[in-house]
């Protein structure tokens, strides 16, 4: 993560709070996020499939919003997975639990490295 105030960080950030909403008003007809909601049955395989021990409706629901937008930009974006770790990991930890960090760096580890063999 560069800065609070970088432009990319803060674009991740109102993401994830647009998917966070999303799980309450699953109506929500958001363009920030159509293009992640668009994939959502594949990154939530992803996720379901990396963290098998957690069904999805058991997962925090600010870890399973910074999940899929970093699940998103892992899978269907050439953004560095090195930089789209550490941010959803900073994300995590700024606005999530405890343990949101850990959970949400083993996840999208998992992700990356299944979707690395697949290649």
């Amino acid at each position: 993560m560069k800065t609070v105030n970088d432009p990319r960080h803060k674009t991740r950030v109102t993401r994830v709070q647009s998917l966070f909403a999303h799980t309450f008003q699953d109506n929500q007809d958001n363009v920030q996020i159509s293009d992640i909601l668009s994939k959502l049955s594949i990154i939530d395989e992803a996720i379901s499939s990396a963290a098998p021990e957690w069904p999805l409706n058991k997962i925090n629901k600010l870890d399973l919003a910074v999940l899929r937008q970093a699940g998103f930009e892992l899978l269907f974006t050439d953004t560095p997975s090195k930089v789209v770790i550490d941010e959803a990991v900073e994300i995590a930890k700024t606005y999530g639990s405890d343990n949101s960090g850990s959970f949400v760096n083993g996840v999208l580890g998992t992700i990356l490295e299944r979707n690395t063999k697949n290649d």
